[in-house]
């Protein structure tokens, strides 16, 4: 039985088209993949603020209980 080449030429045409959309696929894939990574930086150094705004806060809260610690049993008058 011989070879259809309609059939032939339309497979051809149909694996072109599948190798086309996986091309496109692995393009777009690379993308967000890549967008993905930068996203994860920037909430890395997100983090990483908090974190040091945290210890500020920290700081600042022991440095004001000092201060009112040091008030306590002082009287308003005595300057």
């Amino acid at each position: 039985m011989p070879e259809d080449p309609i059939a032939h030429s339309e497979l051809a045409a149909l694996t072109r088209r599948f190798e086309e959309v996986a091309a496109k696929h692995d393009r777009e894939f690379g993308i967000i993949k890549s967008d993905l990574t930068a996203v994860r930086l920037q909430i890395g150094n997100l983090d990483q603020k908090v974190e040091a705004l945290d210890k500020k806060i920290d700081r600042n809260q022991a440095q004001i209980i000092e201060l009112l610690t040091q008030l306590v049993g002082q009287r308003p008058d005595a300057g």
